[in-house]
Order: structure tokens, then sequence, then C-alpha cells
């Protein structure tokens, strides 16, 4: 995701994330990506469809290979990051992942309405 001689923020994220970024902690500074090239990580526009499953394959290898997989993963979760392959996961894998968290919450608030009441 990152060229090693440029800033986190240029090179990584689209400028509207930037702001979000600022604010995170210090795991990018071990992020495996830093040392690949960002095009990997986020599609171009109008990209083929094999193209991008290609492109998006070779970045999960680049993540599964990275110490700090799990604090990306969390972070693009958290804010949610809405493109690229963040923590081993394309945005369409993390807004599956954010829906069976949302669904999870909802059932234990359920269980834990339903166990107050009885």
């Amino acid at each position: 995701m990152l060229l090693p001689h440029q800033p986190l923020q240029e090179a990584a994220v689209p400028s509207q994330r930037i702001a979000a970024r600022d604010q995170a902690g210090p795991w990018h500074s071990e992020a495996v990506c830093r040392r690949d090239e960002a095009g990997l990580f986020f599609a171009p526009s109008k990209e083929p469809t094999a193209a991008r499953l290609s492109r998006e394959e070779a970045a999960k290898r680049v993540c599964a290979r990275c110490p700090v997989m799990v604090e990306c993963r969390e972070h693009a979760l958290l804010q949610p990051e809405p493109y690229g392959v963040w923590g081993g996961l394309t945005a369409a894998e993390r807004r599956v992942v954010l829906a069976r968290r949302r669904r999870r919450e909802a059932e234990l608030q359920r269980s834990q309405h339903i166990a107050a009441a009885g």
C-alpha cells in the first residue's frame, strides 16, 4: 500500500480518508505493504473484473505475510475504509464482516433484553 519514501497519508489513502488516517496508531510502521506498490491495494477506475480479482489476490498474499494484518483489518472495519484491500479483506468482504458484527450485536442485545425481562 505504501511506497517507502512517501508519508502514509499520501501514499495509501484516498484524500477523503486522510483525516481519519491521521488518528491511527503506530502499527503502520510494521506494515508489509509499506514496501509494495500502492496500486496493488486500490483499484484503478473501470478495472476489468479478471484484473481486479487477480490484483486483489496478489494484495491478499502481501497481507497474509504481514505482522500487523489484524490491526490493519480492525482499522479498516472501524473507520470504515470504503475502498481497497485492508487487512486481507476487500471492501465487499469488509461489508460482510460488518453486517455479521451488527447482526451478532443485535442478537446479543435481544438476548440480554429477554434475560432482563424474564
